[in-house]
This record gives C-alpha cells, structure tokens and sequence, in this order.
C-alpha cells in the first residue's frame, strides 16, 4: 500500500520493548493489523499520535496478515470522549475489531463510526439511540438484511397494533407469542427509521441488535460491556489504557 489512508486506532498492545501492535479501521482497506516499530520509544515521532478517537492519516507497506507501519499523522485533536461516552466509544471500538473481516472495503461504514464518535464526542444525554444506529449500520454492512416492514410469513405491511416473532434468517412473523424475541408493530417501525423517541423503543433495539450480533460474536464476551455496566453502577472499573482496549 502506497498511498495515505484516513484510518482510527481500534486496538493496540505492546509489542517487543519498544513497539506497537495496532488493529485499524481504514476508510478503503477495513481493518487492518499493523506493527508500529518503536512507536512506544522516547524520541518516536509517533509517540502520544496513536491514540484510540484520534482522526488519523496513514502509510503502511507489507503482503502478509501483519503490516509495517510507515507513516502516521493526527489530522486533528482526538475526539473528546469522556466518562460513559468513553466506555460507549470503546464498545464501538471492540465491536468492529470483533466482527469485521480483515482488509476488507467497509468504506461507507466508516463514515457511519465516525459520525457515531462524533454525536458520542458532542452527546450530553444517553449514548443508547447513537450506539443502536451505529449497531444497525454494522449489521447493514455485514450483510445482514432483514426487513423490518413486512411479515415474512405472509408479506403484508407490519401493523402497529400487531405482535410479531423474530426468526433468525426468516425476519419478522406474526405471532401471539410475547416474549424476548417479540416486537410490536410501532417497535419494528422505529428499527426501519432508526428513530427511537421512548423507552421501548430503545429497549426493542438493543434486544434486536444483541440477538442478531450474536452469531458474529460467538460465545466470547465484550469486555467493554462489563466495564460499561460497572461504570453505570457507580463502581471503580479499571482505567481504560491509551493503546489498550478492555481486552487487555
């Protein structure tokens, strides 16, 4: 690879004495594992650039599953995430360094996450509705299709007043059956505008996003989510690290 990348740092871990292991998000390439050599020594010009939020251009050169690092630029000042909008961008953050594909074109998805930082960056209320869209846009991209309108099982508009199941690779069905794979008619269409304006509806997609993301997932669990439920319950999670995600 030749040319420059917009790119963001997903994850990263030490590596030998002085480097960087760095997972990126890239505008054309997706995601991709690159070795920072001597990123993490005193006179790098990279030291303190490869931060997680932080807009960046860069340069890499190698064929295998591990690039070398060439070049580095903030374009700006990372984005100012703090306290739950912290822990909600490294959610996102270990979301992608999961499910995606690796060197793989997500170009429009990029864009996506960096609209999600920045409502995150400038958010005084609930991260929820830009964490749901975000989730949404994800599974979107990863060729999840499912259409939230019609009943599968009969092809008729969804009817707010209605209660339908949800079945994996079929979509939505109409059913008397209420439980946590039910949805009401007026939750489906909130999921199709992706414009959640109460409770339920916010409730409705995080139940949805969480069964469908779970195949993607496997058994393994997000580290970010324990630590994002202990920020929210007031106890002392462990300081997310700079070039760490809560992996590590």
């Amino acid at each position: 690879m030749e040319g420059w990348q917009r790119a963001f740092v997903l994850h990263g871990r030490h590596y030998s004495e002085t480097s960087l292991m760095l997972d990126l998000f890239t505008e054309n390439d997706g995601r991709v594992t690159v070795l920072a050599k001597g990123a993490r020594s005193r006179r790098s010009s990279l030291k303190g650039v490869l931060q997680p939020f932080t807009p960046l251009l860069v340069r890499w050169s190698g064929r295998g599953e591990v690039k070398t690092l060439r070049n580095a630029e903030a374009v700006s000042l990372g984005l100012p995430l703090s306290g739950l909008m912290l822990y909600s961008g490294l959610y996102v953050n270990e979301l992608l360094s999961r499910v995606l594909a690796a060197e793989t074109d997500y170009a429009s998805l990029f864009f996506d996450y960096l609209h999600c930082l920045q409502w995150l960056a400038g958010a005084t209320g609930s991260p929820e509705p830009a964490l749901r869209r975000f989730e949404l846009a994800l599974l979107e991209h990863l060729g999840y299709g499912v259409d939230f309108l019609h009943c599968a099982g009969s092809g008729e508009p969804i009817d707010d007043n209605m209660t339908y199941r949800y079945r994996e690779e079929k979509g939505f069905i109409a059913s008397l059956v209420v439980d946590h794979q039910s949805f009401t008619g007026r939750e489906l269409q909130s999921l199709a505008s992706r414009a959640f304006t109460s409770v339920d509806q916010l409730r409705a997609a995080k139940r949805f996003t969480r069964m469908a993301l779970k195949p993607y997932l496997g058994g393994k669990p997000l580290k970010s989510r324990e630590l994002f439920k202990q920020f929210m319950q007031g106890k002392p999670p462990n300081k997310p690290k700079v070039n760490k995600t809560p992996e590590e």
